[in-house]
Protein backbone atom coordinates (compact mmCIF):
# COMPACT_ATOMS: atom_id res chain seq x y z
CA UNK A 1 0.00 0.00 0.00
CA UNK A 2 1.86 2.69 -1.47
CA UNK A 3 1.00 6.61 -0.37
CA UNK A 4 0.97 9.59 -2.48
CA UNK A 5 3.94 10.42 -0.63
CA UNK A 6 5.82 7.22 -0.86
CA UNK A 7 5.19 7.35 -4.60
CA UNK A 8 6.11 11.04 -4.71
CA UNK A 9 9.58 10.29 -2.74
CA UNK A 10 10.23 7.16 -5.29
CA UNK A 11 11.27 9.43 -8.34
CA UNK A 12 12.60 12.70 -5.65
CA UNK A 13 17.08 12.35 -6.22
CA UNK A 14 18.83 13.25 -3.39
CA UNK A 15 19.56 16.79 -5.00
CA UNK A 16 15.49 17.41 -4.89
CA UNK A 17 15.36 15.92 -0.99
CA UNK A 18 17.80 19.24 0.06
CA UNK A 19 15.86 21.42 -2.08
CA UNK A 20 12.66 19.92 0.13
CA UNK A 21 14.58 20.64 3.41
CA UNK A 22 15.71 24.10 2.34
CA UNK A 23 11.67 24.78 2.51
CA UNK A 24 12.28 24.60 6.52
CA UNK A 25 16.39 24.69 7.50
CA UNK A 26 18.64 27.36 6.84
CA UNK A 27 22.07 26.25 5.81
CA UNK A 28 23.61 23.29 7.16
CA UNK A 29 24.19 21.63 3.71
CA UNK A 30 26.23 18.88 4.83
CA UNK A 31 23.91 17.81 7.47
CA UNK A 32 21.13 17.79 4.45
CA UNK A 33 23.40 16.15 1.89
CA UNK A 34 24.08 12.63 4.09
CA UNK A 35 20.63 12.43 5.17
CA UNK A 36 19.07 12.90 1.43
CA UNK A 37 21.58 10.21 0.34
CA UNK A 38 20.67 7.79 3.56
CA UNK A 39 16.77 8.77 2.24
CA UNK A 40 17.94 7.97 -1.28
CA UNK A 41 19.72 4.79 -0.56
CA UNK A 42 16.41 3.20 1.30
CA UNK A 43 14.35 3.82 -2.18
CA UNK A 44 17.20 2.30 -3.80
CA UNK A 45 17.55 -1.05 -2.09
CA UNK A 46 13.94 -1.58 -2.16
CA UNK A 47 14.09 -1.51 -5.88
CA UNK A 48 16.83 -4.56 -5.51
CA UNK A 49 16.29 -8.22 -5.26
CA UNK A 50 15.64 -9.91 -2.05
CA UNK A 51 18.64 -11.33 -1.75
CA UNK A 52 20.83 -8.35 -2.22
CA UNK A 53 18.45 -6.19 -0.47
CA UNK A 54 18.62 -7.68 2.44
CA UNK A 55 22.46 -7.76 2.85
CA UNK A 56 22.40 -3.95 2.32
CA UNK A 57 22.57 -2.22 6.14
CA UNK A 58 21.18 2.03 6.47
CA UNK A 59 24.42 4.05 7.05
CA UNK A 60 23.80 5.03 10.08
CA UNK A 61 24.21 9.13 11.00
CA UNK A 62 25.90 10.76 13.55
CA UNK A 63 25.47 14.43 13.79
CA UNK A 64 27.91 16.62 15.75
CA UNK A 65 26.99 20.14 16.57
CA UNK A 66 25.64 22.82 19.44
CA UNK A 67 21.84 22.60 20.31
CA UNK A 68 19.61 24.56 18.34
CA UNK A 69 21.32 24.65 14.86
CA UNK A 70 18.69 21.97 13.04
CA UNK A 71 19.98 18.40 13.98
CA UNK A 72 16.29 17.59 15.07
CA UNK A 73 14.57 19.19 12.74
CA UNK A 74 16.70 18.11 9.61
CA UNK A 75 15.91 14.45 11.10
CA UNK A 76 11.93 15.47 11.55
CA UNK A 77 11.61 17.14 8.35
CA UNK A 78 13.10 14.17 6.78
CA UNK A 79 11.02 11.76 8.12
CA UNK A 80 8.08 13.70 7.37
CA UNK A 81 9.23 13.89 4.23
CA UNK A 82 9.67 9.83 3.61
CA UNK A 83 6.17 9.31 5.45
CA UNK A 84 8.12 6.90 7.95
CA UNK A 85 7.47 6.28 11.19
CA UNK A 86 9.74 8.87 13.28
CA UNK A 87 10.97 8.56 16.65
CA UNK A 88 13.00 10.66 18.78
CA UNK A 89 14.54 9.55 21.93
CA UNK A 90 17.22 10.92 24.20
CA UNK A 91 20.20 8.25 25.03
CA UNK A 92 19.84 9.72 28.98
CA UNK A 93 16.96 8.07 29.25
CA UNK A 94 17.86 4.71 29.12
CA UNK A 95 19.74 2.56 31.49
CA UNK A 96 21.70 -0.37 31.82
CA UNK A 97 19.55 -3.44 32.25
CA UNK A 98 19.75 -4.50 36.22
CA UNK A 99 18.98 -0.80 36.74
CA UNK A 100 15.75 1.41 37.36
CA UNK A 101 14.60 2.82 34.13
CA UNK A 102 13.85 2.57 30.62
CA UNK A 103 15.98 -0.40 28.23
CA UNK A 104 16.86 0.53 25.31
CA UNK A 105 14.50 -2.24 23.28
CA UNK A 106 11.67 0.26 24.65
CA UNK A 107 12.81 2.50 21.39
CA UNK A 108 11.50 -0.19 19.12
CA UNK A 109 7.80 -0.65 21.19
CA UNK A 110 7.85 3.53 20.84
CA UNK A 111 8.15 3.20 17.36
CA UNK A 112 6.11 0.30 16.25
CA UNK A 113 3.10 2.18 18.47
CA UNK A 114 3.66 5.29 16.44
CA UNK A 115 3.35 3.14 13.33
CA UNK A 116 0.51 1.33 13.65
CA UNK A 117 -1.10 4.75 14.84
CA UNK A 118 -0.06 6.25 11.25
CA UNK A 119 -1.53 3.59 9.43
CA UNK A 120 -4.15 3.43 11.44
CA UNK A 121 -4.77 6.63 10.25
CA UNK A 122 -4.15 5.92 6.83
CA UNK A 123 -5.97 2.96 6.53
CA UNK A 124 -9.28 5.01 7.84
CA UNK A 125 -9.78 6.97 5.00
CA UNK A 126 -10.80 4.00 3.14
CA UNK A 127 -13.40 2.76 5.84
CA UNK A 128 -14.82 6.62 6.30
CA UNK A 129 -17.56 7.38 4.36
CA UNK A 130 -18.73 4.03 5.59
CA UNK A 131 -18.39 4.08 8.96
CA UNK A 132 -20.40 7.09 8.54
CA UNK A 133 -23.27 5.86 6.77
CA UNK A 134 -23.19 3.42 9.51
CA UNK A 135 -23.08 6.07 12.44
CA UNK A 136 -26.05 7.48 10.55
CA UNK A 137 -28.02 4.54 10.72
CA UNK A 138 -27.29 4.03 14.74
CA UNK A 139 -28.66 7.66 15.60
CA UNK A 140 -31.68 7.03 13.57
CA UNK A 141 -32.46 3.94 15.45
CA UNK A 142 -31.82 5.82 18.76
CA UNK A 143 -34.24 8.97 17.62
CA UNK A 144 -36.79 6.28 15.89
CA UNK A 145 -36.35 2.93 17.34
CA UNK A 146 -36.70 0.36 14.01
CA UNK A 147 -39.81 -1.29 13.76
CA UNK A 148 -39.91 -5.55 12.64
CA UNK A 149 -41.23 -6.02 9.61
CA UNK A 150 -44.32 -7.87 9.94
CA UNK A 151 -44.37 -11.69 8.59
CA UNK A 152 -47.78 -12.92 6.84
CA UNK A 153 -46.87 -16.67 7.39
CA UNK A 154 -48.00 -15.54 11.31
CA UNK A 155 -51.53 -14.78 10.94
CA UNK A 156 -54.31 -16.69 10.08
CA UNK A 157 -55.23 -15.42 6.55
CA UNK A 158 -52.18 -14.53 5.30
CA UNK A 159 -51.24 -10.89 3.43
CA UNK A 160 -55.49 -10.68 3.64
CA UNK A 161 -55.62 -10.53 7.63
CA UNK A 162 -57.13 -7.61 7.99
CA UNK A 163 -54.55 -7.51 11.65
CA UNK A 164 -51.61 -8.11 8.68
CA UNK A 165 -52.73 -5.11 6.16
CA UNK A 166 -52.66 -2.84 9.51
CA UNK A 167 -49.58 -3.43 10.93
CA UNK A 168 -47.67 -3.79 7.26
CA UNK A 169 -49.20 -0.22 6.90
CA UNK A 170 -47.44 0.82 10.08
CA UNK A 171 -44.68 -0.62 9.11
CA UNK A 172 -43.97 1.77 5.61
CA UNK A 173 -45.68 4.38 6.97
CA UNK A 174 -42.76 3.51 9.77
CA UNK A 175 -40.05 3.87 6.76
CA UNK A 176 -41.13 7.01 5.01
CA UNK A 177 -40.61 8.83 8.15
CA UNK A 178 -37.44 7.65 8.66
CA UNK A 179 -36.26 8.37 5.27
CA UNK A 180 -37.30 11.91 6.28
CA UNK A 181 -35.77 11.86 9.51
CA UNK A 182 -32.73 10.50 7.44
CA UNK A 183 -32.77 13.73 5.07
CA UNK A 184 -32.93 15.42 8.01
CA UNK A 185 -29.88 14.28 9.61
CA UNK A 186 -27.81 14.81 6.55
CA UNK A 187 -29.28 18.44 5.82
CA UNK A 188 -27.71 18.80 9.99
CA UNK A 189 -31.40 19.77 11.05
CA UNK A 190 -31.29 17.44 13.54
CA UNK A 191 -27.85 18.36 14.64
CA UNK A 192 -28.73 20.13 17.93
CA UNK A 193 -31.26 17.44 19.26
CA UNK A 194 -30.36 15.82 22.60
CA UNK A 195 -30.20 11.73 22.55
CA UNK A 196 -29.19 9.50 24.94
CA UNK A 197 -26.55 6.61 23.64
CA UNK A 198 -25.21 3.50 25.09
CA UNK A 199 -21.36 3.45 24.13
CA UNK A 200 -18.75 0.63 25.08
CA UNK A 201 -16.14 2.10 25.86
CA UNK A 202 -13.73 -0.70 25.49
CA UNK A 203 -14.14 0.58 21.67
CA UNK A 204 -13.85 4.52 22.33
CA UNK A 205 -11.00 3.70 24.99
CA UNK A 206 -7.87 5.65 24.94
CA UNK A 207 -6.55 4.53 28.18
CA UNK A 208 -3.15 2.34 27.67
CA UNK A 209 -1.18 0.65 30.24
CA UNK A 210 2.62 1.41 29.38
CA UNK A 211 4.81 -1.48 30.52
CA UNK A 212 8.73 -1.98 29.84
CA UNK A 213 10.68 -4.96 28.82
CA UNK A 214 9.21 -8.82 29.30
CA UNK A 215 6.44 -7.05 31.38
CA UNK A 216 4.70 -5.39 28.30
CA UNK A 217 2.49 -8.55 27.81
CA UNK A 218 1.37 -8.04 31.56
CA UNK A 219 0.39 -4.54 30.88
CA UNK A 220 -2.06 -5.65 28.14
CA UNK A 221 -3.62 -8.08 30.92
CA UNK A 222 -3.41 -5.41 33.05
CA UNK A 223 -5.57 -3.32 30.45
CA UNK A 224 -8.24 -6.08 30.09
CA UNK A 225 -8.76 -6.47 33.94
CA UNK A 226 -9.00 -2.84 34.01
CA UNK A 227 -11.77 -3.38 31.61
CA UNK A 228 -13.68 -5.94 33.46
CA UNK A 229 -13.78 -4.33 36.72
CA UNK A 230 -15.50 -1.12 35.49
CA UNK A 231 -18.65 -1.28 33.45
CA UNK A 232 -18.13 -1.57 29.16
CA UNK A 233 -21.79 -0.12 28.36
CA UNK A 234 -22.73 3.37 29.80
CA UNK A 235 -25.14 5.59 28.34
CA UNK A 236 -24.43 9.35 27.82
CA UNK A 237 -26.33 12.31 26.91
CA UNK A 238 -25.16 13.83 23.92
CA UNK A 239 -25.94 16.04 20.84
CA UNK A 240 -26.59 14.15 17.48
CA UNK A 241 -24.01 15.65 16.02
CA UNK A 242 -21.36 14.67 18.87
CA UNK A 243 -22.66 11.02 18.56
CA UNK A 244 -22.37 10.55 15.20
CA UNK A 245 -19.16 11.18 15.36
CA UNK A 246 -18.93 8.76 18.91
CA UNK A 247 -20.81 5.69 16.71
CA UNK A 248 -18.64 6.75 13.72
CA UNK A 249 -15.30 6.54 15.57
CA UNK A 250 -16.26 3.10 16.46
CA UNK A 251 -17.25 1.50 12.99
CA UNK A 252 -14.04 2.98 11.80
CA UNK A 253 -12.26 0.36 14.19
CA UNK A 254 -14.81 -2.57 13.59
CA UNK A 255 -14.18 -1.82 9.77
CA UNK A 256 -10.48 -1.32 9.95
CA UNK A 257 -8.81 -4.88 9.24
CA UNK A 258 -6.55 -4.53 12.64
CA UNK A 259 -4.08 -7.60 10.89
CA UNK A 260 -3.67 -5.74 7.59
CA UNK A 261 -3.23 -2.75 9.84
CA UNK A 262 -0.61 -4.80 12.14
CA UNK A 263 1.34 -6.17 8.96
CA UNK A 264 1.60 -2.88 7.21
CA UNK A 265 2.71 -1.17 10.64
CA UNK A 266 5.28 -3.44 11.16
CA UNK A 267 6.85 -4.02 7.48
CA UNK A 268 6.71 0.18 7.63
CA UNK A 269 8.58 0.10 10.98
CA UNK A 270 11.37 -2.33 9.38
CA UNK A 271 11.74 -0.73 6.44
CA UNK A 272 11.55 2.70 6.61
CA UNK A 273 11.52 3.45 10.13
CA UNK A 274 13.77 6.25 11.73
CA UNK A 275 14.90 6.92 15.42
CA UNK A 276 16.31 9.75 16.12
CA UNK A 277 18.80 9.18 19.38
CA UNK A 278 19.82 12.80 20.91
CA UNK A 279 22.22 13.16 23.86
CA UNK A 280 24.45 10.41 22.42
CA UNK A 281 27.50 12.53 23.64
CA UNK A 282 26.26 12.16 27.37
CA UNK A 283 26.28 8.58 27.28
CA UNK A 284 29.65 8.58 25.45
CA UNK A 285 32.56 7.74 27.78
CA UNK A 286 34.28 4.57 28.87
CA UNK A 287 34.80 3.71 32.59
CA UNK A 288 37.42 2.46 34.47
CA UNK A 289 36.18 1.40 37.48
CA UNK A 290 33.89 4.47 37.96
CA UNK A 291 31.23 4.30 40.22
CA UNK A 292 27.85 6.98 40.90
CA UNK A 293 25.28 8.36 38.74
CA UNK A 294 27.47 8.04 35.63
CA UNK A 295 28.40 4.20 36.28
CA UNK A 296 25.99 2.71 33.64
CA UNK A 297 27.09 4.95 30.73
CA UNK A 298 29.39 2.43 28.71
CA UNK A 299 26.24 -0.32 29.85
CA UNK A 300 23.88 1.93 28.04
CA UNK A 301 25.99 2.21 24.87
CA UNK A 302 26.43 -1.69 24.91
CA UNK A 303 22.45 -2.15 25.16
CA UNK A 304 21.58 0.56 22.40
CA UNK A 305 24.36 -1.46 20.43
CA UNK A 306 22.30 -4.59 18.86
CA UNK A 307 19.03 -2.76 18.30
CA UNK A 308 21.38 -0.72 15.54
CA UNK A 309 23.45 -3.79 14.66
CA UNK A 310 20.25 -5.63 13.89
CA UNK A 311 18.26 -7.88 16.10
CA UNK A 312 14.58 -8.69 16.75
CA UNK A 313 12.66 -6.78 19.31
CA UNK A 314 9.36 -8.86 20.43
CA UNK A 315 6.31 -6.35 20.84
CA UNK A 316 2.81 -7.07 21.41
CA UNK A 317 2.41 -6.98 17.82
CA UNK A 318 4.63 -9.30 16.77
CA UNK A 319 8.47 -9.48 16.56
CA UNK A 320 10.14 -6.32 14.69
CA UNK A 321 13.34 -6.59 12.85
CA UNK A 322 15.61 -3.89 13.15
CA UNK A 323 18.12 -4.48 10.47
CA UNK A 324 17.35 -1.91 8.70
CA UNK A 325 15.80 1.32 10.60
CA UNK A 326 17.76 4.05 9.78
CA UNK A 327 19.51 5.19 13.45
CA UNK A 328 20.51 9.24 13.40
CA UNK A 329 22.43 10.27 16.82
CA UNK A 330 23.51 13.88 17.78
CA UNK A 331 25.05 15.59 20.37
CA UNK A 332 27.04 18.50 20.96
CA UNK A 333 30.20 16.19 22.06
CA UNK A 334 31.91 19.37 23.59
CA UNK A 335 33.22 17.19 26.36
CA UNK A 336 33.60 13.94 24.78
CA UNK A 337 34.06 13.27 21.01
CA UNK A 338 32.50 10.47 19.22
CA UNK A 339 35.70 8.06 19.29
CA UNK A 340 34.90 7.82 23.59
CA UNK A 341 31.98 5.78 22.25
CA UNK A 342 32.67 1.93 22.04
CA UNK A 343 33.93 0.79 19.39
CA UNK A 344 31.72 -2.02 18.05
CA UNK A 345 28.75 1.43 18.31
CA UNK A 346 31.27 3.68 16.01
CA UNK A 347 31.19 0.92 13.38
CA UNK A 348 27.41 1.47 13.76
CA UNK A 349 27.76 5.08 13.09
CA UNK A 350 29.52 4.96 9.79
CA UNK A 351 28.69 9.04 8.62
CA UNK A 352 29.72 11.65 10.64
CA UNK A 353 28.49 15.35 10.24
CA UNK A 354 29.71 18.30 11.64
CA UNK A 355 26.57 21.28 11.94
CA UNK A 356 27.86 24.68 11.68
CA UNK A 357 27.31 27.28 15.17
CA UNK A 358 24.39 29.88 13.68
CA UNK A 359 25.88 32.94 12.77
CA UNK A 360 23.92 36.39 11.91
CA UNK A 361 23.34 36.07 8.58
CA UNK A 362 21.83 32.30 9.52
CA UNK A 363 19.64 33.69 11.82
CA UNK A 364 18.67 36.56 9.70
CA UNK A 365 17.14 33.66 6.98
CA UNK A 366 16.07 31.90 10.01
CA UNK A 367 13.52 34.38 10.91
CA UNK A 368 12.58 35.06 6.89
CA UNK A 369 13.14 31.93 4.98
CA UNK A 370 11.29 28.77 5.95
CA UNK A 371 8.03 27.77 5.38
CA UNK A 372 7.04 28.07 8.80
CA UNK A 373 9.33 31.05 9.73
CA UNK A 374 9.21 33.20 12.69
CA UNK A 375 7.66 36.00 11.48
CA UNK A 376 5.34 34.31 9.54
CA UNK A 377 3.78 32.30 12.91
CA UNK A 378 3.42 36.15 14.78
CA UNK A 379 2.46 37.48 11.23
CA UNK A 380 -0.32 34.60 11.07
CA UNK A 381 -1.34 34.67 15.19
CA UNK A 382 -2.05 38.31 14.94
CA UNK A 383 -3.62 38.50 11.87
CA UNK A 384 -6.77 36.68 13.60
CA UNK A 385 -7.16 39.92 15.72
CA UNK A 386 -7.67 42.23 12.40
CA UNK A 387 -4.15 43.54 12.72
CA UNK A 388 -1.35 43.58 10.22
CA UNK A 389 2.41 43.36 11.10
CA UNK A 390 4.99 44.28 9.18
CA UNK A 391 8.74 43.62 10.06
CA UNK A 392 11.14 45.97 8.06
CA UNK A 393 14.48 44.49 6.70
CA UNK A 394 16.83 46.63 9.64
CA UNK A 395 14.46 44.97 12.35
CA UNK A 396 15.14 41.50 11.55
CA UNK A 397 18.67 42.41 10.88
CA UNK A 398 18.32 43.77 14.42
CA UNK A 399 17.15 40.78 16.06
CA UNK A 400 19.90 38.70 14.67
CA UNK A 401 22.34 40.73 15.90
CA UNK A 402 21.07 40.60 19.34
CA UNK A 403 20.41 37.12 19.47
CA UNK A 404 23.93 36.45 18.28
CA UNK A 405 25.54 38.82 20.77
CA UNK A 406 23.48 36.74 23.56
CA UNK A 407 24.53 33.59 22.28
CA UNK A 408 27.89 34.75 22.59
CA UNK A 409 27.94 36.35 26.56
CA UNK A 410 25.79 33.47 27.71
CA UNK A 411 24.63 29.72 26.53
CA UNK A 412 24.78 29.33 23.19
CA UNK A 413 21.61 27.84 22.04
CA UNK A 414 21.26 29.24 18.16
CA UNK A 415 18.03 29.36 16.86
CA UNK A 416 15.81 28.66 20.11
CA UNK A 417 17.63 32.17 21.11
CA UNK A 418 15.26 33.76 18.54
CA UNK A 419 12.17 32.45 20.41
CA UNK A 420 12.82 34.07 23.15
CA UNK A 421 13.65 37.39 21.89
CA UNK A 422 10.51 37.20 19.28
CA UNK A 423 8.42 36.77 22.42
CA UNK A 424 9.79 39.87 24.26
CA UNK A 425 9.92 42.36 21.37
CA UNK A 426 6.25 41.43 20.89
CA UNK A 427 5.11 40.73 24.03
CA UNK A 428 3.18 44.37 24.43
CA UNK A 429 1.58 44.29 20.66
CA UNK A 430 0.32 40.73 21.47
CA UNK A 431 -1.25 41.59 24.92
CA UNK A 432 -2.78 44.54 23.75
CA UNK A 433 -3.93 43.26 20.07
CA UNK A 434 -7.69 42.79 20.98
CA UNK A 435 -7.69 47.01 22.14
CA UNK A 436 -5.62 48.37 19.39
CA UNK A 437 -6.96 51.00 16.96
CA UNK A 438 -4.34 50.94 14.56
CA UNK A 439 -4.65 47.39 12.92
CA UNK A 440 -1.44 48.30 10.90
CA UNK A 441 2.07 47.84 12.82
CA UNK A 442 5.86 48.25 11.75
CA UNK A 443 8.26 47.04 13.53
CA UNK A 444 11.19 49.21 13.45
CA UNK A 445 15.03 48.51 14.64
CA UNK A 446 14.34 51.67 16.71
CA UNK A 447 11.42 49.66 18.34
CA UNK A 448 13.24 46.61 18.46
CA UNK A 449 16.12 48.36 20.61
CA UNK A 450 13.71 50.06 23.14
CA UNK A 451 12.76 47.05 23.88
CA UNK A 452 15.73 44.82 23.88
CA UNK A 453 18.43 47.17 25.29
CA UNK A 454 17.82 47.37 29.26
CA UNK A 455 18.08 43.36 29.35
CA UNK A 456 21.10 42.89 26.27
CA UNK A 457 23.32 45.59 28.44
CA UNK A 458 22.14 43.66 32.03
CA UNK A 459 24.17 40.47 31.93
CA UNK A 460 22.40 39.24 35.35
CA UNK A 461 18.77 40.27 33.84
CA UNK A 462 19.53 38.92 30.51
CA UNK A 463 20.68 35.52 31.81
CA UNK A 464 17.21 34.77 33.43
CA UNK A 465 14.94 36.24 31.18
CA UNK A 466 16.55 36.12 27.19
Amino acid sequence: MKTENEKKLDTMTPKEIVEELNKHIVGQDKAKKAVAIALRNRIRRLKLPPEIAEEIAPKNIIMIGPTGVGKTEIARRLAKLANSPFLKVEATKFTEVGYVGKDAQSMIRDLIQISISMVKKEMVKFVEDKAKENAMEKVLDVLLPPLEKPDPSYFYEGENDPEYIKENRAYENHLKVREKMKKMLLNGELDDKEVEIEVDNRKLSTFEIFSQGDMEEIGVNVKDIMDSIFPSQKKKKVKVKEAIEIYKKIEEQELLDIDKVIEEAIKRTEHSGIIFIDEMDKVAGRESGSYGPDVSREGVQRDILPIVEGTTVNTKYGPVKTDHILFIASGAFHVSSPSDLIPELQGRFPIRVELNPLHKEDLMKILVQPESALTKQYKALLSTEGIEIIFTEESIEKIAEYAEKINSTLENIGARRLHTIMEKVLEDIMFEAPDVKEKRIVITPEYVEEKLKDFAEDQDLSKYIL
